[in-house]
């Protein structure tokens, strides 16, 4: 078994320590462009803090991840299945499983994220930030810029990487800080892998395996750690997102995965090394290859120069990326007109990833979009603004609901049941096993109003509209509800359930569309036609259900949403 860097194994009184040092700082005084210093400071009015965030970076250092990882295969590993081979039961037994795919991701992909280190000071002002690293004798500074909302404060903020594809103007009329972070000045671009650049390389050494990613990851979290000290008068410390374009969107991607701090993740048109599954890149048409992925830039660990050829035999894929980030708001965002992006495997990311949301029962708390007209990379599009204002009142500002909406472009749908033979498990919130979870959870309710909204009570997404709810004499049941809707187009789910009292080996939906609807794509079924009456069968990881268990499919579909589909029926295969 193998340790890490001081990450692995830290004992959880330390997460309780480290949370109480952050509470107490949050009574120190940062006057503008000077270090913290004691003394009192003016209360501010309580914010709840968004779901699922934590109060150190990582809550689950103390996990023991075994060496080893699953044997190569063409299909997405199991997010719910360990390295031993058993699967979780309860939400409690995420936090050690995530911890299993944070260190896979690491060994095989990123490179290591080291733990904090022995010193991170700084300054936070109206206009500016400062960091100053200092570590087993080594040093390094860089700063980022802050351009504040109207209003007075303390404000939550965005990390925008790049300066460039992020709506800056929406995020500030949000009532958010952007906080503009050149990525270069921790992880430079354009050199050797062998003699890396920049403030993260000055402390780990120039020939570190880590790859400008991960180091970029390790800049955005020691931002958090100086507006931790700096006592909250300018920014607050609990309310943080990330966000950034084409490689800033890989970077920002990272960034929301592997700090638990970051309360909204907002990866923009982040092609490969991003949000796409590495296994499907290769059969996408036109998408970035691994390899290129690889040599463009050192973004990547240099570990992952052995799976370019071979993705088949990573232990971990982007869907588990993806899940690294539940519940905690996550809002991916990709232009399906750039073949290079791959776009297609985005989806199957996406899709993947949203399982282990639905297994925390956050359902809502994650969006994808990329149902856009405009082709051009790194546009700032109309069609994300509201749900990138709905994003940030949920997640940064604790007011109104998430988006809850997958909106994806018919030329760039994936399948999501082509990928995988594995089952989304009913996690339970008994046990203790694997620790406890930072954030409250909520169950989802078939067939009605609500899903998980990643925090007590749900959020309303849609409403029930019909269905054939099954009963004693049959086999199953279905219920229907639209999740959201939009000029042109819905989203549609439907939850089957078992009503017979004996296990089911599998299943089918019948449904009728109204006229001029037509589903655009569909996941977690195999369909028999896309208007008129419409056929969903299960696939072949999700027929079997155990005596009032359930299983949802969901789909778009363009046409007038104000008719639901009608002649919802169930019945066993």
């Amino acid at each position: 078994m193998r340790i890490l860097g001081l990450r692995r194994y830290r004992p959880r009184a330390w997460a309780v320590a480290v949370f109480g040092t952050v509470a107490s700082l949050a009574t120190l005084t940062l006057v503008p462009g000077a270090v913290a210093t004691g003394g009192p400071a003016p209360a501010a009015a309580p914010v709840a803090a968004a779901p699922g965030i934590a109060a150190v970076e990582d809550d689950g250092a103390d996990c023991p991840v075994p060496d080893g990882g699953p044997a190569a295969n063409s299909l997405l590993p199991d997010p719910f299945t360990r390295i031993d081979g058993t699967r979780i039961a309860t939400r409690a037994d995420w936090r050690c499983r995530r911890a299993e795919t944070r260190e896979l991701a690491e060994r095989t992909v990123y490179g290591q994220k080291p733990a904090r280190p022995d010193s991170v000071t700084g300054t936070v002002s109206r206009t500016g930030i400062t960091v100053n690293v200092s570590h087993q004798g080594r040093s390094s500074s860089f700063s980022a810029s802050v351009e504040l909302p109207s209003g007075t404060g303390p404000f939550p903020a965005v990390v925008v990487f790049g300066g460039f594809g992020a709506d800056t103007a929406t995020i500030k009329a949000s009532g958010a800080a952007v906080i503009n972070f050149d990525p270069y000045t921790v992880g430079r671009e354009g050199t050797p892998r062998n003699n890396k650049q920049g403030a993260f390389y000055s402390v780990y050494g120039a020939q570190s395996s880590t790859g400008l990613l991960m180091a970029w990851s390790w800049g955005v979290s020691r931002i958090i750690d100086v507006v931790e000290q700096s006592g909250g008068s300018v920014l607050r410390a609990d309310a943080t997102g990330v966000t950034g374009c084409s490689r800033f969107g890989k970077g920002a991607f990272v960034a929301g995965a592997f700090d638990q701090r970051v309360a909204l993740t907002m990866p923009i048109e982040s092609g490969s090394a991003g949000a796409p599954i590495l296994r499907g890149v290769a059969g996408e048409s036109g998408a970035q290859p691994l390899s290129s992925a690889y040599s463009e830039q050192p973004w990547l660990g240099d570990a992952f120069g052995s799976y370019t050829g071979n993705p088949n035999a990573l232990p971990v894929d982007m869907h588990q990326m993806v899940g690294m980030v539940a519940p905690r708001g996550l809002f991916v965002m990709e232009n399906p007109h750039i073949d290079w992006l791959g776009a297609r495997s985005g989806s199957v990311a996406a899709l993947g990833g949203a399982e282990v949301y639905r297994a925390l029962g956050a359902t809502s708390n994650i969006s994808y979009w990329s149902d856009v007209q405009d082709g051009t990379h790194c546009a700032v599009r109309s069609e994300w603004r509201a749900p990138l204002q709905q994003s940030i009142q949920r997640f940064l500002l604790n007011s109104g609901s998430a988006p809850g909406v997958f909106r994806v472009a018919a030329a760039k749908s994936g399948n999501l049941s082509a990928w995988r033979n594995w089952q989304t498990p009913t996690l339970t919130d008994t046990g203790t096993t694997g620790g406890t979870t930072s954030g409250t959870t909520s169950g989802t309710t078939s067939g009605t109003t609500t899903t998980g909204g990643g925090d007590a009570g749900g959020t309303t997404v849609g409403g029930t509209t019909g269905g054939d709810p099954g009963g004693p004499n049959d086999a199953c049941g279905a219920g229907y509800r639209t999740v959201n809707s939009w000029s042109g187009g819905f989203q549609g789910e439907v939850t089957v359930t078992n009503t017979s009292g004996a296990a089911l080996t599998g299943w089918s939906v019948g449904l009728t569309l109204a006229p001029g609807q037509t589903i655009s794509s569909l996941w977690n079924g195999q369909q028999s036609g896309t208007s008129g009456s419409v056929t969903v069968r299960n696939t072949q990881w999700n027929g079997a259900l155990a005596p009032n268990g359930s299983v949802t499919f969901g789909f778009t579909a363009t046409g007038n949403s104000s008719t639901a589909p009608s002649g919802i029926s169930c019945a066993a295969t």
